[in-house]
């Protein structure tokens, strides 16, 4: 019990610790000025997930498949910048509490939201695909407040590196990505052939609910 007890209070202290560098800073722009090199290498990764996002809109706008290559692509950029944010925040010494809110809030736009979009866009258009493609959302949105939740707990090597993870990363959502750049090759999307086995119907229902 003292163990755990001191183990908490560790966090409670490295929490109340970082939080304080951001609230008693004087002068004007002092979230710029608290950003660390990792934590723009972090944003560089929001970046690419949030241009997938609006290349897929524009993809929806003109029928140009060079959005929906460009809509494609930029997630795996940000798998880029997600692989070196850590490496550079342990080569500087400058891992922060700021910089794990922004990494897993650049995972959620780049390897959650953006490929949802990106499924959508391709032909998972029915009422039960959005359904299955917010609950896809919502499941990286909970993995991720679960990583930030337990990170603190996790043992770390001499490197400051989890030694272990729980669960499936994230960014393993990049399957699906690498599934629909294979689908838009074949022409297997919505606005040429149609997407693989078309539209099943689970239920009969006048509003098109159960397709």
């Amino acid at each position: 019990m003292t163990s755990q007890a001191e183990v908490k209070e560790n966090i409670q202290q490295a929490k109340e610790h970082a939080l304080m560098q951001y609230q008693n800073t004087d002068g004007h722009f002092s979230l710029v000025r608290n950003f660390r090199l990792a934590d723009l290498v972090t944003i560089m990764n929001g970046f690419c997930g949030s241009f997938s996002i609006l290349s897929s809109a524009r993809y929806l706008i003109t029928n140009d498949k060079v959005h929906l290559w460009a809509a494609l692509t930029y997630p795996l950029a940000g798998l880029i910048f997600d692989f070196f944010d850590g490496r550079v925040a342990r080569w500087r010494n400058s891992a922060s509490l700021l910089g794990q809110e922004l990494d897993s809030l650049a995972d959620l736009i780049s390897f959650g939201v953006a490929p949802a979009v990106l499924a959508f866009v391709i032909g998972f258009q029915t009422w039960l695909d959005t359904v299955v493609l917010a609950c896809f959302i919502c499941c990286g949105l909970a993995r991720l407040a679960r990583f930030n939740a337990t990170v603190a707990l996790i043992p770390k090597n001499q490197a400051g590196k989890s030694q272990y993870f729980e669960g499936l990363p994230i960014p393993s959502t990049l399957c699906l990505v690498g599934l629909l750049a294979f689908w838009t090759q074949k022409g297997w999307i919505e606005a040429e052939h149609g997407v693989p086995w078309g539209i099943l119907t689970l239920w009969e229902s006048k509003t098109g609910s159960g397709d």
